[in-house]
């Protein structure tokens, strides 16, 4: 089961679904377990996670990892709208999250994350295992997608779940494998299966109940390396409505070593109710999604990077990862081998594009690079902000490389900028670093460091 995000918490009318057995209805009787997600089905979600165990984490550089304890709880409650997807092979659909709560606690360290009100609207699709969402409303942080990155996709879960047949009680079948990854959140399945017993029917309330009954073992590979995964849990469903309206997982996760050794163990439960919605709430309506961009784009996916103990804000593209973020700097990362150094200084010490460029140049004489293709210092916006960007090609020995540079200067502090992109990527990447210069801003007053 997932081990780090949010899931949901039991909703009051299945609260008592371990403890009522219910009159058992026609238990001999076949029954079709299948839930169609076509464009336009609409259902409220709950999710809860409870996450306590050990984990080897390497807290210094060149020292053997120690293991810390790990304790974490999260709740989700949104509501989804199946959309037509985009391509074939695709799922789509259209959240609006109501309650987002996260927190964790590895070793001596707290996290908690969140959905910021104003994208708590998103777009998800998922192909084959990846799952991007989002916001047609304003751009992602990484922290925001990871929240919803996670979290279990039901278009995806639920149909391979359920047979799709009729079933008698006592009947068994496997998971689907893209269910597998969706509830395990691995990215590859080495060994073993998920299997489903129908065990009965039963009368809830006034609802009739199909329970079942999910167990098994599987190994791989997710973002934290080889793991180990054991579930145990119950499903519930509303045979009325044709929906899976429960599900809880007990799980043990194994993060296993090289040699399949288990160096962590954490030990979670996942419960998730759900319910079909009649009417559509006014956030997923036709009336507001119409005139709104619901294909991603590369305006629409861009991500966020807001630090208010640094004081800087800017937008980046998706291909780009924040790296190192120490003192007054940040850097940016591109798999591909560029990189963005930005770094934030109080007023005083902002210096012009021209002079900037002067210690660039000074810089580059002094590595004996050879220049081409020189754009000079050019004022890119004015007053009250000034934002100013100069570039080259240049040649270290047999190293070709464009470089970009950008000064920002307001009433509160400054940034400058300073670029490193493969000559073999310029025509790509250098667009996405302009991008990120655009919107580049100090969000605080930026202070002289004390002792300086």
């Amino acid at each position: 089961m997932p081990t780090t995000h949010t899931r949901g918490r039991i909703g009051l009318a299945l609260t008592c679904l371990w403890l009522i057995g219910g009159a058992a209805a026609g238990q001999d009787a076949a029954v079709t377990l299948q839930e169609k997600f076509d464009p336009g089905h609409a259902s409220k979600v709950d999710v809860a996670v409870k996450l306590t165990g050990r984990l080897a984490v390497p807290l210094q550089k060149g020292k053997a990892p120690e293991l810390v304890t790990l304790a974490g709880t999260s709740r989700v409650t949104y509501e989804e709208r199946v959309l037509p997807p985009d391509e074939a092979g695709t799922l789509k659909a259209v959240r609006g999250y109501r309650e987002v709560e996260f927190g964790r606690t590895l070793g001596n360290a707290t996290q908690d994350a969140g959905i910021r009100p104003s994208v708590r609207r998103m777009v998800v699709i998922k192909t084959e295992n990846r799952r991007a969402p989002f916001s047609p409303d304003g751009p992602l942080t990484w922290g925001e997608i990871d929240v919803v990155r996670t979290d279990v996709f039901n278009p995806a879960v639920v149909p391979g779940l359920l047979p799709g047949r009729p079933v008698k009680k006592g009947d068994t079948w496997k998971v689907t494998p893209a269910a597998v990854a969706e509830l395990t959140d691995m990215e590859k399945i080495e060994a073993g299966d998920l299997t489903v017993e129908f065990v009965g029917t039963t009368e809830i309330g006034n609802q009739r109940m199909a329970r079942l009954q999910i167990t098994g073992t599987v190994r791989g590979v997710n973002q934290d390396g080889p793991s180990r995964q054991k579930l145990d849990g119950t499903a519930y469903f509303d045979l009325g409505a044709a929906t899976l309206a429960y599900l809880s997982l007990k799980g043990t996760h194994e993060l296993l070593d090289g040699s399949g050794q288990v160096v962590g163990r954490i030990e979670g439960q996942f419960t998730m109710t759900r319910a079909r919605l009649d009417k559509l709430p006014p956030d997923l309506s036709d009336a507001s999604l119409r005139g709104l961009e619901l294909r991603p784009n590369a305006e629409n996916t861009l991500l966020l990077y807001d630090d208010p103990r640094l004081g800087v804000r800017f937008l980046y593209p998706r291909g780009w990862r924040v790296g190192a973020v120490q003192g007054k700097q940040v850097t940016l990362d591109h798999a591909r081998g560029s990189g963005v150094l930005i770094t934030v200084e109080p007023t005083a010490k902002v210096p012009t594009a021209a002079d900037y460029a002067k210690e660039i140049n000074a810089f580059l004489q002094k590595e004996k690079a050879t220049l081409g293709g020189v754009d000079a210092p050019t004022r890119v916006r004015a007053e009250p902000v000034q934002l100013d960007r100069f570039g080259m090609d240049a040649t270290f020995g047999a190293d070709r490389v464009r470089l970009e540079y950008a000064v920002l200067a307001q009433s509160d502090g400054g940034v400058t900028l300073a670029a490193r992109i493969p000559a073999a990527d310029a025509d790509a990447l250098k667009p996405e670093v302009e991008r990120v210069i655009r919107s580049l801003s100090v969000t605080k007053k930026i202070e002289e460091p004390a002792g300086k």
